[in-house]
């Protein structure tokens, strides 16, 4: 029987108190990592010689690293080019729909609006996101999200922005549908936007695909924005797409993420504009008093 022996010398990091403070993994010499199995030896050594970790502190003292955000091209660049300033945005999903009531299919129609339900979840994303200090609320302005955002952003200074670049995706003749006469209706078209979306295509026209397109604006538009820290009330399928987008992920990944109904989500950005997802679809505020203090 073969033994492996495996060596390793590592210097220790140097920590600081500051709440996010910067450590510079560095070393004197090459590290080496000697593996012998046999009479085989590999040699292993040459790492970057300056790996810059970003950390900040735990309500216990300890650090958490954020290293990857730090990390050089770890994500692509939503803005391709430099911003001023590192942001974060918050995205949140309208309020429950007469049309999420009745299980019919949404996308670009104008048609459904907030039920009762609804504003009440609106007003609770508003009480969960109060101690918050944003720079700028941007909505869609389709009725379901534009009520919702007018709730959660009511006693803000700043006027509210609607993009036609966070609009829903257009669904053609599924849109106002009942999800049950639409599978009866259409059931290959149908079945290839719920099992398939990313090859859903009417005339010609790939929905989803053209989506990803639209989020990538969205995410420019907002990311070059005067202020560092924005909200964004928005529909579900742009959600996806703009996590999703964020996060270097194909439409084919559509499916993936689920985002509920006032649903939030949080991404931080450097300066290269690369995101780093934070929090997804957060519900706290949906079932109880609970208020996000970040």
């Amino acid at each position: 029987m073969a033994f492996g022996i495996v060596s390793m010398t590592i210097l220790p990091l140097t920590s600081t108190s500051s709440y996010s403070s910067r450590l510079s993994y560095r070393r004197s010499r090459p590290l080496l990592l000697n593996v012998s199995c046999g009479n085989s030896v590999v040699h292993c050594s040459n790492f970057t010689r300056d790996l810059s970790l970003a950390t900040e502190k735990l309500g216990n003292g300890d650090a958490m690293t954020g290293g990857a955000f730090d990390f050089r091209k770890a994500t692509t660049s939503l803005t391709e080019r430099s911003i001023s300033t590192s942001k974060k945005v918050t995205l949140v999903r309208h309020g429950l729909s007469t049309w999420n009531e009745e299980s019919k299919v949404q996308g670009s129609s104008d048609l459904s609006v907030l039920t009762q339900t609804g504003v009440q979840q609106a007003e609770k994303c508003r009480r969960a996101l109060a101690n918050i200090n944003f720079d700028r609320c941007f909505a869609s302005p389709i009725s379901r999200a534009k009520s919702t955002a007018e709730v959660l952003w009511q006693g803000r200074e700043e006027e509210l922005v609607f993009l036609d670049s966070l609009k829903e995706a257009h669904l053609f003749f599924l849109e106002g549908m009942k999800n049950v006469d639409a599978k009866k209706i259409y059931p290959k078209e149908y079945t290839t936007w719920r099992e398939d979306p990313a090859e859903f295509c009417v005339n010609g026209v790939y929905p989803l695909r053209k989506i990803w397109g639209t989020a990538r604006e969205a995410w420019k538009e907002i990311l070059l924005s005067p202020g560092e820290n924005f909200v964004v009330v928005t529909h579900k399928s742009i959600l996806r797409a703009l996590i999703c987008t964020a996060l270097g992920l194909g439409p084919e990944r559509f499916r993936s993420i689920e985002i509920n109904n006032g649903g939030i989500s949080v991404f931080k950005f450097n300066e290269r504009g690369e995101a780093m997802l934070q929090s997804l679809n957060m519900t706290a505020h949906m079932y109880s008093d609970h208020t996000y203090l970040y």
